[in-house]
């Protein structure tokens, strides 16, 4: 890993300070050396390099890190450069070559955007401009938090913009989702596992959902989230990313092109996803929580949904006939992101008549947050007479297994100071997915209130029980 300066713009903002500087010391520096990457924070408050200093060990000391490295580190390798009064980054770019000499630095630079995305086109063709105009020997990485564009021709638009100035293997499009660990344990957990690979197709799976709830509401952020929606702010990007990882097809060797590639090939399969099967939610007051509409900076007229719930298919050999249940929203019962794969019940009774020792499905849980686990649901015979089955599970905890796995943006920054793209979303993966659901932003669906701090509106339980109405209707 070499030596680098990693300029990270909007470094007075809240994501730099609670997610990236303590995940940059336990990722890079606390785990190697100090002194490897250097610092230049970039913003417009009018502060000096100790203000910077005073706030970073701040957020470093909430993480729990508090120790002579911690204080060393944020006194020799943290420094701050106010960006010009018209948001111009030319002192940036200067204060950027005066401490690569100083510290004798080879050249190689990270810009990180923890900027809003109103300033990601400006921000990159300032960039991308000086950086034509004075090469160095070093390599230049550029880091583009999400949302990436508002819609598919607004992405398009981005891409064709970050391309003008920057190659694609310079271009590390963030979706922390993509890494945690159990995230990435999936892949292992499927393709180094044949006996979970054998199965993990349409002749063995009825469907699959895949969740992520939020206990919180958009509370501090309700006038950003109104221009946006849980369309676009997680189905979009962290649902697409699991449904991708969870379909692809085995890459033929674990690298950043290999895996995008199957990737590409899941979205590419998708069939056009029908509006019928597409349900939009609102939560509503309840449980002495405001609805949405309670929000001071939300319009009285808002149509944008804290909700969503999909059902959509891949179309192709592993999959065709499979259900993929997408489901996210705001204020729900818990915090949770989870995998489901539902198994097909054995097509006969062994042990009884129709009405004695009904067979549940075997259901594969992947826990991706909180308490990262996998649960296997299995049947057993209860112990007595006749065949009495009981529902088990065998788990895997990583906590107990590993101890407490590392914060997701700890593994993407040593990634992108490494150059390792493969936990990174490619440029057609991006317009791809933008391409899934852009028919269903021009449809103006519906939007359902929900009562706060249930699992959405009642419409969307019948994408869910879809399988099951139809079969006790067939039974019946």
């Amino acid at each position: 890993m070499d030596s680098c300066l990693f300029v990270l713009l909007g470094a007075t903002g809240d994501l730099a300070r609670r997610k990236l500087i303590p995940a940059l010391y336990r990722g890079l520096l606390a785990r190697e050396s100090t002194q490897r990457v250097v610092v230049l924070g970039a913003g417009r408050s009018d502060w000096n390099d100790d203000d910077l200093r005073d706030a970073f060990r701040t957020s470093l000391h909430e993480a729990g890190l508090a120790d002579d490295a911690v204080e060393a580190w944020c006194d020799q390798c943290i420094a701050y450069q106010r960006v010009g009064d018209d948001g111009a980054l030319d002192p940036v770019f200067e204060r950027a070559a005066e401490l690569e000499r100083e510290r004798g630095l080879p050249g190689h630079r990270v810009y990180y955007l923890a900027v809003p995305p109103s300033v990601f086109e400006a921000s990159l063709r300032e960039i991308g401009e000086h950086e034509q105009q004075h090469p160095r020997d070093g390599s230049t990485r550029v880091v583009i938090e999400k949302p990436f564009g508002h819609d598919l021709d607004s992405a398009r638009a981005l891409n064709r913009l970050v391309h003008t100035y920057f190659d694609e293997r310079q271009v590390y499009r963030i979706d922390h989702y993509l890494g945690k660990e159990t995230v990435q344990n999936l892949l292992v957990f499927r393709f180094a596992n044949p006996v979970f690979e054998a199965v993990w197709n349409r002749h063995h799976v009825e469907r699959v959902e895949i969740t992520v709830a939020e206990e919180l509401g958009v509370e501090g952020r309700a006038g950003y989230y109104d221009t946006t929606g849980a369309l676009r702010d997680m189905v979009q990007n962290h649902l697409t990313q699991l449904l991708a990882l969870t379909a692809m097809e085995p890459p033929p060797r674990f690298d950043a092109d290999a895996v995008r590639l199957e990737k590409l090939k899941v979205l590419r399969a998708v069939a056009g996803i029908d509006p019928e099967r597409v349900v939009l939610g609102r939560y509503a007051a309840a449980g002495g929580h405001e609805g949405y509409l309670d929000h001071e900076d939300v319009p009285s007229d808002s149509t944008t949904e804290t909700f969503a719930a999909l059902r959509l298919t891949v179309d192709n050999w592993r999959w065709q006939g499979v259900p993929f249940l997408l489901r996210t929203g705001k204020r729900m019962p818990e915090k949770l992101t989870e995998i489901a794969v539902y198994f097909r019940v054995p097509p006969v009774r062994l042990f009884g008549g129709p009405d004695r020792c009904a067979i549940s499905r075997n259901v594969l849980r992947l826990r991706l947050q909180p308490d990262e686990r996998f649960q296997l649901g299995f049947e057993v015979k209860r112990p007595g007479d006749g065949f009495d089955l009981s529902s088990q599970t065998l788990t895997f905890d990583y906590a107990r297994a590993f101890g407490e796995p590392p914060a997701a943006y700890e593994t993407l920054l040593v990634d992108i100071v490494e150059g390792d793209q493969t936990l990174f979303v490619h440029a057609d993966e991006t317009e791809a997915a933008w391409a899934l659901y852009q028919p269903l932003l021009d449809a103006a669906l519906p939007v359902h209130d929900y009562p706060s701090g249930s699992w959405g509106p009642k419409p969307a339980a019948r994408l869910f029980f879809a399988d099951r109405s139809a079969q006790t209707e067939a039974a019946a």
